[in-house]
């Protein structure tokens, strides 16, 4: 199951694990566009089915836990993937963007780990939760600080998951994508276009990445299979940087 699905690194990241021979649900409160993604899975020879949640709401997250569940007959990995965005400068943050942000990329991630930890628990077998976290959860921005705020608080998670669930076999991992060609930059481009700061746009970045491009989502996919399947049983409470080399740590 993947949160935040219908576009973007989600969209990207489903398709790949579905070529692979995953049994996806698409999971986004974009539900035409969550069940295109589906769609589009399926003509390419995939497995997949979309539902619309909310990733904040305990309930819905249950609910379409439940939903994978009685399609597919169990659940096996769950990418917390939904996020969001909301550009200002850094003496415009208040309580609502602040709050906007961290509901959905720290308490969706959150709810979205206790409710698949207690599925993979009642399964009685190992499973895989990964978190899409970012580079700027390492390296903080002014124009977007409440965001690198909340993806620092996933590699968070993601260290203190990996030691709760550790003793179910369970493992918690998660990748940080860096620049990637994806629609949440048109929000973000007419944001700091409005700020007066056109360097941040995102064709002007690129001089930062030492291979000299923005990533695709397709850029991402490998890692996040890798993350999903036995290759990584090993491997817990670690985030993967996928950033071409924008940060080096």
């Amino acid at each position: 199951m993947v949160t935040g699905a219908a576009r973007g690194i989600g969209a990207g990241i489903s398709q790949a694990m579905a070529a692979e021979g995953a049994h996806l649900v698409i999971v986004d409160l974009l539900a035409d566009q969550a069940a295109e993604v589906a769609m589009t899975i399926i003509e390419n020879g995939g497995v997949a089915k979309s539902v619309a949640a909310d990733v904040t709401d305990r309930e819905q997250v249950k609910a379409v836990i439940d939903f994978a569940v009685t399609s597919y007959g169990n659940l096996d990995a769950w990418f917390n993937n939904a996020g969001v965005n909301d550009p200002r400068e850094f003496l415009s943050i208040d309580k609502e963007n602040w709050d906007f942000i961290h509901d959905v990329n720290c308490w969706g991630v959150v709810v979205g780990m206790q409710e698949a930890a207690r599925r993979f628990i009642e399964q009685g077998a190992p499973g895989k939760i990964v978190n899409t976290a970012s580079s700027v959860g390492r390296q903080g921005v002014g124009v977007i600080a409440p965001y690198c705020a909340s993806k620092a608080a996933v590699i968070s998670l993601t260290q203190s998951g990996a030691r709760a669930f550790a003793q179910h076999g369970i493992t918690v991992n998660g990748f940080a994508p860096g620049l990637v060609d994806t629609p949440i930059w048109e929000g973000i481009d007419k944001a700091v276009e409005a700020m007066g700061r056109p360097e941040l746009k995102f064709s002007r970045l690129h001089s930062d990445i030492l291979l000299g491009r923005a990533a695709l989502p397709a850029d991402i996919g490998p890692v996040a299979i890798f993350l999903a399947g036995s290759d990584s049983d090993y491997i817990t409470g670690q985030i993967i940087p996928v950033d071409g080399g924008m940060v080096l740590v």
